[in-house]
């Protein structure tokens, strides 16, 4: 499945500051950064709920924001891209 995850950590203290690179790298562990606060992952039913297990250990909910938006299939039809940046295509043959 692909999911977005989006999120907007409060950085007005050091802790918030910390807390927002810990929940960047989470996801940058699992997905591709699309925007600043905006991944696009593409996983499995237990991926995603350790995913969501990850980021809710490093949030803090009365501080921060998450949100996890699961794309329906076939997501081609539900996702328009404009500008300059491309996603990589999880389906594509990879090149190296």
């Amino acid at each position: 499945m692909l999911i977005i995850v989006t999120y907007d950590v409060s950085t007005e203290t050091a802790a918030g500051r910390k807390r927002l690179r810990r929940v960047a790298k989470v996801c940058e562990s699992t997905g591709q950064r699309v925007q600043k606060s905006v991944f696009e992952c593409r996983v499995n039913q237990m991926q995603y709920e350790e995913l969501e297990r990850r980021l809710l250990d490093e949030i803090e909910l009365s501080e921060d924001n998450l949100r996890l938006y699961r794309l329906t299939e076939p997501v081609d039809l539900h996702i328009k891209e404009y500008g300059k940046f491309k996603a990589t295509d999880f389906d594509a043959p990879l090149v190296v």
